[in-house]
């Protein structure tokens, strides 16, 4: 397993994967970007190619190699990374693999026989010649078809369970994929029955889950339907299409966001490649979070309520305050991208680009349905145009809009300025128990975060010597003392390589159960997270620090050993209480001199 590991690490390059999921920039000899995994506006998220590991130094502290990024952003297991990881580098894997045999692996699996099942279906069934009939009547051409992997589930009450179970698997896993429901009594039934079906892919085109438009029974079910959120599914961090889209979002600097397969699909067959759909619900923290990674720029061809308090509208208000630059397409009235295509393909381009700004549509809009001369009607454009200024997080641009309301509405801007002030209050709250439910289902911790203020010092200590490797000489009789486990063993190989440590400190090889520690401290020593000061004044705190450090060791013992003489006291053993309260008075003045001669 090391060995597939360490071949999958050398034919791939950590720059480039990562890269594949969010903007780096290059800084010096490192990339950084915006953190993915939290919410931040000052990029502290660093790659480092020569070490060939990631760090953030914000708030979520996260840090790895590029199995442990590809587990953060795709929120998997290390099998599922691995087989992610081994496909892009081109690495074979054992089929037998006990690290793969996951339920994950089980449900991806799933998921891709049932797609080739729906598939095959659409391909070679009677119905599904039909269905292929209208899929054409509404502009989807066969290599869409082939390429976006559409299918049929075809009006039986359990065709794909019988076919998956041939295969192998069992029906509680069916069940789990999303893809079966169970009935007292009668066992387990097919969820998608007579209906178009739209795989749904994970951002490595991979299977996780399925929609599906219903056929020839319209008046009868739900037009649309999905499979509930699985271990691969959740459409609250899906967006459709996005697999596809993510490079060609990154080049046009923009996402198109529509709402249904078919409009995502046409879109991107009549050459607009930069879109995604979100595929019946609102945009979430999550969706924005993802998309952050490609584009600041959004343009939305959502049906837009101004007036209301709609998901819809409530997306939109979340990628305002996340400083997303937000168009609007104006649609024909009845009309979606999918019919605008089908008709002028054109039109749609002209469309995308003739986007108007959010807050020219928000003030357009209210402007338009209200007669801004009466007092009603200056009350009700206000409702609706004073909630999004204050939403928006620029103060400059919300002065701007300000300005602009003061003019349209004859009104002072002290007046809206309180009002703002107000709503403002109002959606911190919100906004604060939104980024709760979000941080809630994150995942923290970071492996070499410091959690005391001993491994603080120690890790401060190293910085020093690293920017002055000359320094060892000043720790080595006392670290073997002072330091944790891994900070003395990273000593000792820094004093048994002292040579080559005083030659070339970047280039040392350690040992491998001490090596994602130096990597990353000497990640944080080379982006100067810790600016340190000249030579002579980092010597000097040098020794503050090692004295802190002896301080900290005589508090400890002399707490076990008041410990050990309590003890003792109990069980009436004179003598050696004697010898213990000499000792604890030694090490008393030891730690007084310290504290006073420091």
């Amino acid at each position: 397993m090391d060995s597939v590991i360490e071949e999958i690490k050398q034919r791939l390059d950590i720059v480039d994967v990562i890269s594949s999921y969010i903007k780096l920039e290059k800084a010096g000899a490192n990339y950084r970007a915006l953190c993915p995994f939290h919410s931040e506006k000052k990029p502290s998220f660093f790659v480092s190619p020569a070490r060939q590991i990631w760090h953030c130094f914000g708030a979520c502290n996260e840090g790895g190699d590029i199995f442990k990024f590809v587990m953060k952003i795709e929120g998997v297991e290390f099998g599922d990374a691995l087989r992610i990881l081994a496909k892009r580098a081109g690495v074979e894997l054992k089929p037998r693999d006990p690290v793969l045999q996951t339920a994950r692996k089980r449900l991806y699996d799933i998921c891709e026989i049932a797609a080739k099942f729906f598939e095959k279906q659409l391909s070679s069934s009677k119905k599904g010649s039909e269905v292929k009939e209208y899929l054409y009547k509404r502009g989807i051409k066969d290599e869409s078809i082939y390429e976006w992997r559409l299918g049929y589930a075809p009006d039986v009450k359990d065709a794909l369970s019988k076919f998956l179970k041939s295969r192998g698997f069992k029906e509680e896993e069916i069940i789990k994929a999303g893809l079966a429901v169970r009935k007292d009594g009668e066992g387990i039934y097919d969820r998608f029955r007579s209906r178009i079906i739209f795989p749904i892919f994970d951002l490595n085109s991979q299977v996780i889950g399925f929609g599906g438009r219903i056929f020839g029974k319209e008046n009868e079910v739900a037009k649309y339907m999905n499979i509930p959120n699985t271990l691969l599914y959740d459409k609250s961090k899906v967006l459709y299409g996005l697999n596809k889209s993510k490079m060609f979002i990154r080049q046009e600097d923009n996402c198109v966001l529509v709402e249904g397969y078919i409009d995502a699909i046409m879109s991107y067959q009549a050459g607009a490649k930069n879109v995604v759909a979100v595929s019946g619900t609102a945009l979430t923290p999550f969706h924005l979070r993802i998309l952050k990674r490609y584009t600041n720029n959004l343009t939305t061809s959502f049906d837009m309520d101004i007036a209301g308090n709609s998901a819809t509208k409530r997306g939109i208000d979340l990628a305002q305050k996340e400083e997303f630059n937000i168009r609007i397409v104006i649609m024909p009235k009845g009309l979606d991208p999918a019919d605008i295509i089908l008709q002028h393909p054109e039109d749609w381009e002209n469309l995308v680009k003739s986007a108007r700004s959010i807050m020219e549509f928000y003030f357009e809009s209210a402007f338009s349905s209200h007669d801004a001369s009466t007092a009603e009607g200056k009350k009700e454009i206000s409702n609706i145009l004073i909630p999004v200024i204050a939403n928006i997080p620029n103060k400059i641009e919300q002065s701007h809009w300000i300005g602009e309301l003061s003019k349209k509405l004859g009104v002072p801007e002290k007046s809206i300025e309180e009002e703002i002030n107000r709503q403002a209050q109002k959606i911190e709250k919100e906004n604060s128990l939104q980024e709760e439910t979000f941080a809630s289902s994150s995942e923290k911790g970071l492996e070499y975060e410091s959690k005391s203020r001993k491994e603080k010092i120690e890790q401060r200590i190293f910085l020093i010597i690293f920017t002055f490797p000359e320094f060892l000489e000043n720790i080595k009789d006392s670290y073997k003392k002072l330091f944790s486990l891994k900070g003395r063993t990273l000593c000792d190989n820094l004093i048994k390589e002292k040579d080559e440590f005083l030659k070339e400190p970047e280039k040392l090889k350690v040992a491998s159960d001490v090596k994602d520690f130096f990597d990353y401290l000497w990640l944080k020593k080379e982006i100067g997270q810790e600016i340190l000061r000249d030579k002579k004044e980092s010597e000097r705190e040098l020794k503050e620090l090692l004295n802190e450090l002896k301080k900290m060791s005589l508090r400890d013992e002399l707490e076990s050993i008041s410990q050990e003489i309590k003890k003792l006291e109990g069980e009436g053993n004179k003598n050696e209480v004697q010898k213990l309260v000499q000792k604890f008075n030694e090490l008393s003045q030891e730690l007084l001199k310290l504290q006073q001669y420091g």
